[in-house]
């Protein structure tokens, strides 16, 4: 037998002596990373949740806040139970689901202002073109019972237009669009009214 081989032969067990000695650290600072309630994540998640908030999740992502919610409440359970390992994955789960819940709300709430700035100008729009045709009627001295309702409609769709703008300011974007309502249609009811009245008016002075 040669000296490598006296030397070799004790290193099997030199090797499986590593190991263990390897797994048993790892798990002693596996159960110490676990002996102490996680604060600082739950911190996190309770911020997460404050920052969805203020983003609208409650209005824009509700399911999403819920559930970071309903996370995080289970990992103050669990904390209180001193079961630590599973209190800091729940409190990692609200978080990741507090911050999806805002990018969401985001998304949403920048959708939902698009939309009702985009009947806004539709309407202003409508109003501009209302308010030439007012005045041409009363150029063309058209009888002031057939221009009254434009002139209604145009007074009423501007206060409409100045109330859906403050509650835009506000971030009520569907109050805004409530607000909105039929007022395009009925200020093109009162523009169709005015229309012909001018048409007639025309034709009758054409026959003179």
């Amino acid at each position: 037998m040669t000296l490598v081989s006296r030397v070799s032969r004790p290193l099997p067990f030199v090797v499986l002596s590593l190991s263990y000695g390897a797994l048993f650290l790892a798990a002693t600072l596996l159960a110490s990373a676990c002996g102490e309630p996680p604060s600082k994540e739950l911190h996190q998640a309770q911020g997460a949740i404050d920052a969805a908030r203020a983003a609208g999740a409650a209005e824009y992502a509700p399911e999403g806040l819920d559930a970071a919610l309903d996370a995080l409440k289970r990992a103050g359970d669990f904390a209180n139970q001193r079961d630590y390992r599973q209190a800091l994955n729940f409190a990692l789960e609200a978080r990741e689901r507090a911050r999806n819940a805002a990018a969401q709300a985001a998304e949403a709430k920048a959708r939902a202002r698009g939309n009702a700035e985009k009947a806004l100008q539709a309407l202003q729009t409508r109003l501009e073109h209302a308010t030439s045709l007012l005045a041409s009627a009363k150029e063309a001295r058209v009888a002031p019972r057939a221009v009254r309702p434009l002139a209604e409609a145009v007074g009423a769709t501007a206060k409409v237009l100045q109330e859906a703008r403050s509650a835009l300011d506000r971030d009520d974007f569907e109050g805004a669009i409530v607000l909105l309502g039929d007022s395009g249609e009925k200020l093109g009811t009162a523009m169709d009214g005015v229309s012909s009245a001018l048409v007639a008016r025309a034709k009758g002075a054409g026959r003179r």
